[in-house]
């Protein structure tokens, strides 16, 4: 029985946790699920967008608690391979969109700010509950801790307390908190956009948005405009830019996009 579903339609891969029983927690077969699914998309040139969604109420519990106990002594926790999932989504190719319908707790957390895109239903609660179990929320941090506000983040981490989705979307946890009702239709917003964006392009504007600066602002403007330069003489700039006089869509437009 998969715990991970995939689906391929109009370039959106759609990859939905499907373990409700646990509440869509983060056991070893569903981080390796995920991983593949993850993998598989990224590598699929039909995919131009990736939605990580949910079955049940719960997005996802974080970590597997009855694994984790079993596997005391051993060095291999499903935490262990939680950072390989949060890679996967920072430094994939594709930019990834979380659907959050429902709670999520510690590693979910993890997974909803290591997306490019995150829109969650108001009704949505959060909690980096770790603390609370007497563990640190050690491996989310590095997606997490870019995203949050620092005072939030301290706050947050520290006392483990459960924030709603209007919070979330002002510390900078998720892009945006809406309404039940206006949920899928804020992902496929958001989808629609994406899509008409160029695969190449899109690739190296998530690898700018997480290239710490180096050097001085001169040096940095003189590679910034080296890679502007590049992307202009690209073969997807030239055909991007043939498409605008044309008033027609790039090659790259899935068919059937909006």
């Amino acid at each position: 029985m998969s715990l991970v579903l995939s689906e391929t339609a109009r370039g959106v891969a759609t990859l939905t946790l499907d373990s409700p029983p646990n509440r869509n927690a983060l056991s070893t077969a569903l981080i390796e699920e995920l991983l593949a699914a993850l993998a598989a998309a990224d590598a699929d040139p039909s995919v131009r967008a990736i939605v990580l969604t949910h079955t049940g109420p719960v997005f996802c519990s974080g970590a597997d608690l009855k694994e984790t106990a079993a596997a005391v002594g051993s060095g291999r926790p499903p935490v262990s391979r939680l950072g390989d999932v949060l890679a996967a989504i920072w430094e994939g190719r594709k930019p990834v969109v979380a659907r959050v319908a429902g709670p999520a707790r510690a590693g979910g957390l993890g997974l909803i700010a290591a997306a490019d895109i995150a829109v969650c239903a108001s009704t949505a609660t959060f909690a980096f509950s770790e603390v609370r179990i007497g563990v640190v929320p050690a491996v989310i941090s590095a997606t997490v801790l870019p995203r949050l506000d620092r005072r939030a983040a301290a706050e947050l981490f520290l006392t483990g307390a459960t924030f709603d989705g209007a919070r979330a979307e002002r510390i900078g946890l998720v892009t945006a908190a809406v309404d039940p009702d206006g949920l899928d239709a804020a992902v496929e917003a958001y989808v629609r956009d994406l899509v008409r964006g160029a695969p190449g392009a899109l690739a190296g504007t998530k690898e700018l948005l997480r290239k710490p600066r180096s050097g001085s602002f001169r040096d940095e403007i003189r590679a910034m405009t080296e890679l502007s330069v590049a992307y202009f003489g690209s073969p997807e700039g030239a055909e991007g830019i043939a498409a605008f006089r044309e008033k027609r869509d790039p090659n790259w437009v899935p068919d059937g996009a909006a």
